[in-house]
């Protein structure tokens, strides 16, 4: 009979995943994981049965804890420019908290590795702000733009808010208002 799968291991693998990840890229050694994951490369193969299934459940690990940083506490009742504005700024502040995970959700996003239904599923978590922007775009509040476009020019001024703010501390908060000002600029309707 078969031992249980322990949720420790496998949490272990994934950090040691997303550490390696970020060192080393995709193509880094499942037996280098497993060493830092303190496991047998064979018990890797035990949680995840190939390094492609690894990747793709890392990849929603991440996704899933970056969108309940953005979505953790939301101010319902505000404006849709200050619910955006704290969508915004966690965000970017989880991005600069985790450095590596961002490196390798960034690497995982543009894998061909990673599967269309997972990449589906990613997005899942995400569904509470694609809400917020679908209601802003008829309520006449945001251009009618697709989310997914809008998604990725928030994408692209978050990435390179990150970068400074992770450059400069000191100026970390301004850097961050700045890029939402720019998000806003190109969203809003004028």
């Amino acid at each position: 009979m078969a031992r249980p799968k322990s949720d420790d291991k496998r949490n272990a693998i994934l950090a040691a995943a997303t550490q390696v990840v970020a060192e080393q890229g995709l193509g880094a050694p499942t037996a280098r994981i497993a060493k830092l994951a303190g496991v047998a490369e064979g018990t890797l193969f035990t949680y995840f049965a190939t390094k492609d299934e690894l990747l793709n459940r890392l990849y929603l690990e991440l996704k899933e804890e970056l969108s309940e940083a953005m979505l953790k506490a939301l101010p319902a009742s505000h404006s849709l420019r200050n619910r955006l504005r704290y969508s915004w700024q966690q965000y970017v502040h989880w991005g600069v908290m985790f450095p590596e995970k961002r490196k390798v959700l960034a690497q995982l996003g543009v894998s061909d590795r990673i599967t269309e239904q997972t990449k589906v599923a990613g997005m899942r978590g995400f569904a509470e702000v694609n809400a917020m922007l679908q209601e802003s775009i008829a309520s006449g509040a945001l251009r009618n733009q697709p989310p997914t476009f809008v998604g990725a020019i928030m994408g692209s001024l978050a990435e390179t808010a990150m970068d400074f703010m992770a450059r400069d501390p000191a100026r970390a908060d301004e850097y961050a208002a700045s890029g939402f000002e720019a998000l806003w600029n190109a969203i809003a309707s004028k």
